[in-house]
């Protein structure tokens, strides 16, 4: 939030929509809450050069866009590990929210949002990045990466669900404890959801 976030922590946005209006609104929203809009495209694959050059911490995808529509610049610009990315979709393309995912999408807005609408689902976004990067970085392997991923999604639910977490906290919760004890993430997950099957779970610390 604008009032929270410091020069050094100030989140770099890159937003490509067609609609010039759109997009306006969008930035204008973004410097409101204290994020940096760092390019602006009209068209995906204007966005995917300016993200390669650029670098940002986000990008924000229309899904309907000339030259490259939004599916497939988020497929280069996420498959390249260069940002987290939203995409963007009236109402009437809520079909192609699962196409958005299976692209790399991170989060998604539905049109017209407000400020109330967008703000949530830019930290979702960060957040569920830097989940998938730490997940990255302890298992190399696509198939033990994903078993870690499944444990790991299991025992965040398990410990929202018993002390009324959010997501980003039983994460982070999740980490911290693997990184104090020296063991995976995995093999915490896997505690965790054992302890919680036998109606106890571990009690994360203050």
């Amino acid at each position: 939030m604008a009032e929270t976030q410091t020069d050094a922590e100030r989140r770099r946005v890159l937003i490509a929509e067609d609609e010039a209006l759109i997009r306006l609104d969008l930035a204008e929203m973004l410097v409101e809450e204290g994020y940096e809009v760092v390019g602006e495209a009209g068209d995906g694959e204007t966005a995917v050069r300016l993200a390669e050059e650029l670098k940002p911490d986000l990008v924000i995808l229309d899904i309907k866009m000339p030259i490259m529509d939004g599916l497939a610049a988020a497929e280069r610009i996420a498959g390249a590990r260069i940002a987290p990315v939203i995409i963007l979709t009236a109402f009437s393309q809520r079909d192609l929210v699962e196409r958005a995912r299976a692209a790399g999408a991170m989060a998604y807005l539905v049109k017209p949002f407000q400020k109330s609408d967008l703000v949530p689902a830019v930290e979702i976004a960060l957040s569920r990045y830097s989940e998938v990067a730490a997940l990255e970085a302890e298992v190399a392997g696509l198939t033990d990466r994903l078993e870690v991923r499944k444990a790991v999604e299991r025992a965040k639910g398990a410990l929202m669900t018993t002390y009324g977490m959010t997501e980003p906290q039983a994460f982070k919760w999740i980490q911290r404890t693997a990184m104090d004890h020296r063991m995976t993430m995995k093999e915490v997950a896997e505690r965790i959801l054992v302890e919680t099957a036998g109606g106890e779970a571990p009690r994360p610390a203050p």
